[in-house]
């Protein structure tokens, strides 16, 4: 099931971000969106503004440092679903039918695990099932926000090379934080070209995420005298419209040529 792309909301717009809102019908900054379904919201997705924590750094642990975090936080009953979840998508890796169990197992991870420790149990079952890129897109495309978190953060172990670019592009369209968090870890840092990359630090900037999700941010910022012109671009609007200059533009800004970087501008505490 693919669903309908949208168009880049742009960082001088100034809108909201809405974690919650899937990008299928997000039309606050996306004019261009379609109105293809939504998937169905997961139960045990956290409400916004509650992301567990720790999921910046799912991306980046191995999957036995997550399971042993996993299984030390999940009651008896739950570690016994995960067991048994990771054996049949190690058993049954790929498709088999028009669903394969382990692609069940995800969808049921939200009812069976905590929300804290949901994310973290789907992307081990997409290692189990060692998902390559064309059955992570089809788990990307056909699953809830959730699933779609999973996803991007099962991507730097799953696939070596570009093929998981584009998902990484759709989630980058979205004004969804806890999927633009998931999108900008390393993967996004390997992959991303230039002006892609540039994008994605702005788009963290406009909606709030903050830039400590940015993987490689440190070297990939370094004597980056484009993406210094945009920040400061995107501070002149700020603060031609009245508004506060995020602080961690200034951070960022700062890592493009520290010694000609400017006193820091008045933070954005609200």
């Amino acid at each position: 099931m693919t669903h309908p792309r949208t168009s880049p909301a742009t960082p001088g717009a100034d809108t909201a971000a809405n974690p919650s809102t899937d990008h299928a019908t997000d039309t606050r900054t996306d004019h261009a969106t379609g109105t293809g379904p939504r998937p169905a919201a997961d139960p045990s997705d956290p409400a916004p503004g509650n992301t567990p924590p720790g999921t910046t750094t799912l991306a980046a642990a191995t999957p036995a440092e997550l399971r042993d975090h996993v299984t030390a936080g999940l009651d008896a009953p739950a570690r016994g679903w995960l067991r048994r979840a990771l054996d049949e998508a190690a058993a049954h890796p790929g498709t088999h039918g028009p669903i394969s169990v382990w692609e069940l197992r995800i969808a049921e991870a939200g009812r069976r695990c905590s929300p804290e420790h949901a994310d973290a149990a789907r992307v081990l079952i997409l290692h189990a099932a060692r998902a390559d890129a064309e059955a992570l897109s089809r788990v990307y495309y056909q699953g809830t926000g959730a699933e779609r978190r999973a996803v991007l953060y099962a991507l730097p172990h799953l696939v070596p090379g570009p093929e998981g670019l584009p998902l990484v592009e759709d989630a980058l369209r979205t004004n969804d934080t806890r999927l633009l968090t998931a999108a900008v870890g390393p993967y996004a840092a390997r992959h991303l070209d230039a002006h892609q990359w540039r994008h994605a630090v702005l788009k963290c900037l406009f909606t709030g995420v903050p830039v400590d999700a940015v993987a490689d941010l440190d070297r990939r910022a370094e004597g980056d005298t484009e993406l210094a012109r945009m920040l400061t671009d995107y501070a002149a609007e700020r603060t031609a419209a009245g508004r506060t200059v995020p602080a961690d533009l200034h951070r960022v800004l700062t890592l493009t040529d520290p010694p000609a970087t400017p006193s820091a501008p008045a933070a954005d505490h609200g």
